[in-house]
Order: structure tokens, then C-alpha cells, then sequence
């Protein structure tokens, strides 16, 4: 926008500088060591917003402003000057406004604890202008220096997205265009051994009035994920559970899991009514005070490889996990959307799951 479009309001002693943009009125007054921002549709509730704003500054004791520091000088030719930088926590907001309609509720709440717990406090005083690519490169360096890469690719990816929307409104360069990590390869976990699988069935039996082992059990014995047992029914000595990993407006998909020979065995110390409604962490704390090295999405990676070890059909494998590709099944994914296996078959299937631990 051109300075002589700008225009101003007086709150206070204070000349602010606001203009109207795509909507929504905007005020940005950087003077006399005060960052205010605030923005609303209708005029007169953006001056009573400024005015809460200013009133907060000014009652509180003066402490040193957090400065950026100076972008080099080949970035500032790179990036475009802004004639009025908002703050970057207004496009947070914005963000976390879209996504909150259009990705699932636990999806969401995970986009919205990145932003609390680490964008906003690290960034929560930096106009756009202000966030250059050195200081998000350092901050991002120092999560990883503290062990937590993973958290550092997430917080990268947010930035990625939350930038997407500025340069469409601003026009400017994204500084996460040459944003690097360290290489990290995940630990993806290990199935359990049969002795590890033997200790974890003998102390559900032993102890069935403990608030976990019914979970457990269906976890080892089915596959699932944690967030689905508390969509379990069960039909025809089969266990139906709706898919987590659904996204929002998709139709919700239901597998069908047969019970297994070797399931059939620890059933009697199955309690589906309590595996249903246990609490996730109860799970992983139980797990992890009985076997210290595992977590409990290892439960599901031993049920997909004790099905295939037994030499049960993988796409089949692959419909008890809920899974839509995995490396080793060769055939396409519109093949296996054709191909509609009946109940009967999946039955036979998992009487293979029959071993000795």
C-alpha cells in the first residue's frame, strides 16, 4: 500500500497509522519502544481494540524489546520491503483459523500446541518484515541442538504452511525457501520378540484386574492404533474398529479383524468394554513399567508381522491394518479398490495366525 493511502486515528496522545485491507481494518503503531497491532471489520471497534491494546503497554514496566537481528545485506535485496509489516502472529491465527475447519479435531489440537508452546513465545513480538531467514534457521538449529529434531521438522513444516499464506497476501520471498535441517532418520520401533510377547501375555493374565491388559491384549492381537479403541465392536467373533487416520470429510472406513487362534486363547481375559474405554496413557505407562525399551505402537507393528510370518495373504494384512500401501505388495492401489475379499476368506486367513510363543 502507498504511504499516501495510509491514513490515521488519535488514541490517547497518539497519532496511529491504520488502513483498510481485504476487509478488515488494521492499525500498526511502532514508536517510542511500543509494538501494537490490532485489526477488526468495523472502524470504530478497531480504535476500542487499539485503545485495550495501548492502555496494557503503557500500564506495564518497560523491559528491552526482543530485536531481531539484522538480516545480511543479499538478503534485504532478496526481500521485499514492506510499506506496513503486520505481525506475524496474526497470520498464525489466520491459520490456525483454516485449518481448524478443515483437518480432524486431534490433527488440529497438535497444529494449535506447536503454535502456543513454540512459535508465539519465540515469535510473538516480530512484525513479517522482522522474520528473516537467519533468525528462523538459528532457532530451528537450536531445537535440534536440544535432541528434539522431530519437533524442529514439525515447526518447520508449520512455518512452511503459515508462510504460504503470507507471500500470497504480502507478495514477499518466503524465508523458508533455503531453511535446512540435519539429516535424522526416525526410529520406527521393532516388533516384539515371542519371549517379549510371552512376558506381556502372562502378566495380562496374571493381573486382569489391572486397568490396561484387556487394551493391551486387543492391541497385540488386532493391530490397532491407540485413538481407535474406542470405536471396537464386536459382530460374529470379529473385532470392527473404525480407521483413525481418516481425513476430515472422508467417509469414516471400518475394518474387520477375525479373531485368530492364538487370540482365541487369551480371550477369556478380554474385557472389550474396558479395552474400550481405558485411558491411552494408563496403556503406555503400563507397557513401559513391564518392558522398559518397547511403546505401545510396537503392539501393532508385532500383529502386522506375526501375520505375515504365518503367511497370511498381505493385502489382506494390509485391510486388517488399515493400511493404503505398503512397499512390499505390488499391486496397484485402483487394484486392490477393486478387489472386494469376501468374509469368508478373510476368516481362513486368520486361522493361519496360529503360533507357539
Amino acid at each position: 500500500m502507498l504511504k499516501k493511502n495510509r491514513k490515521i486515528f488519535a488514541c490517547q496522545d497518539k497519532l496511529v497509522p491504520y488502513r483498510f485491507h481485504k476487509g478488515v481494518y488494521e492499525a500498526h503503531y511502532r514508536r517510542e519502544g511500543l509494538k501494537i497491532f490490532a485489526s477488526a471489520k468495523e472502524f470504530e471497534e478497531l480504535k476500542r481494540r487499539f485503545s485495550e491494546k495501548l492502555s496494557l503497554a503503557l500500564s506495564q514496566p518497560k523491559s528491552a524489546p526482543i530485536k531481531a537481528q539484522s538480516p545480511p545485506a543479499v538478503c534485504q535485496q532478496v526481500q521485499k520491503k514492506l510499506d506496513f509489516s503486520p505481525m506475524f502472529t496474526q497470520y498464525i491465527e489466520q491459520w490456525l483459523s483454516i485449518k481448524k475447519y478443515t483437518v480432524k479435531e486431534s490433527t488440529y489440537k497438535e497444529y494449535e500446541r506447536i503454535c502456543n508452546y513454540n512459535l508465539i513465545p519465540t515469535f510473538g513480538n516480530y512484525t513479517i518484515e522482522e522474520m528473516t531467514r537467519p533468525i528462523i534457521q538459528a532457532y530451528l538449529f537450536s531445537i535440534v541442538n536440544e535432541g528434539k529434531h522431530r519437533t524442529a521438522e514439525k515447526i518447520q513444516l508449520t512455518l512452511v504452511c503459515i508462510f504460504d499464506l503470507i507471500v500470497e497476501d504480502l507478495g514477499i520471498v518466503s524465508p523458508m525457501k533455503k531453511i535446512t535441517l540435519p539429516y535424522y532418520e526416525t526410529k520406527k520401533g521393532n516388533a516384539f520378540t515371542k519371549e517379549e510377547e510371552r512376558i506381556l501375555v502372562d502378566f495380562c493374565i496374571k493381573n486382569n484386574e489391572c486397568e490396561a491388559t484387556s487394551a493391551l491384549l486387543v492391541l497385540l492381537y488386532f493391530g490397532l492404533r491407540r485413538s481407535e479403541l474406542k470405536s471396537i465392536r464386536i459382530e460374529n467373533e470379529s473385532l470392527i474398529c473404525i480407521t483413525a487416520k481418516t481425513k476430515k470429510g472422508r467417509n469414516e472406513v471400518e475394518r474387520i479383524i477375525p479373531f485368530t487362534p492364538v487370540f482365541k486363547r487369551v480371550l477369556p481375559y478380554v474385557d472389550f468394554e474396558k479395552a474400550r474405554n481405558t485411558n491411552v496413557n494408563t496403556i503406555q505407562t503400563t507397557l513401559k513399567r513391564l518392558l522398559p525399551s518397547h511403546h505401545t505402537h510396537e503392539l501393532r507393528y508385532t500383529f502386522i508381522t506375526r501375520a505375515k510370518e504365518s503367511g497370511c495373504n498381505q493385502e489382506i494384512v494390509m485391510l486388517w491394518a488399515g493400511h493404503s500401501f505398503d512397499k512390499d505388495v505390488k499391486t496397484s492401489a485402483v487394484d486392490r479398490g477393486y478387489t472386494d475379499y469376501s468374509m469368508e476368506y478373510m476368516r481362513s486367513e486368520a486361522q493361519k495366525i496360529d503360533y507357539a510363543f
